[in-house]
Parts: C-alpha cells; structure tokens; sequence
C-alpha cells in the first residue's frame, strides 16, 4: 500500500477518522506535512531521515520459514 496524505487543516491541525485507517499503520510528520502508512503483517518498516526531515520511507517484508 503507498502512503496516503493526511490533510493538515487552516488552523495546523490533523484531523482524520480512526475508523477510516487501517489497524494497524504509522502516521509520519514533517514539515507540515503527514503521511499515513499501512503497517506490513511481516517485516520491517524503515523511515530514512536526513539532515532532520524524512527522506524516504522504506518497507521490507519477510515472513518465518
């Protein structure tokens, strides 16, 4: 799943339905901007920063043999 942008209102605030994300995922803030991830069921996810703000957000998924 990519991410998906969470709208940031007039007054700098987030607001979004809890019942319209996933169970289970990440929200990423930087510079006045939020992303909403889904979580894998396996694996690793890897949020890259540079120089202080997000660069990448990365996920790697795997499962037990």
């Amino acid at each position: 799943m990519r991410s998906l942008d969470i709208e940031v209102n007039d007054r700098n605030r987030l607001e979004f339905d809890i019942m319209d994300i996933p169970s289970s995922c990440v929200i990423v803030i930087c510079d006045g901007k939020a992303k909403l991830r889904e979580l894998p069921p396996f694996g690793e996810y890897r949020i890259l920063t540079h120089q202080g703000k997000v660069k990448r957000m990365r996920r790697e998924e795997g499962e037990e043999f």
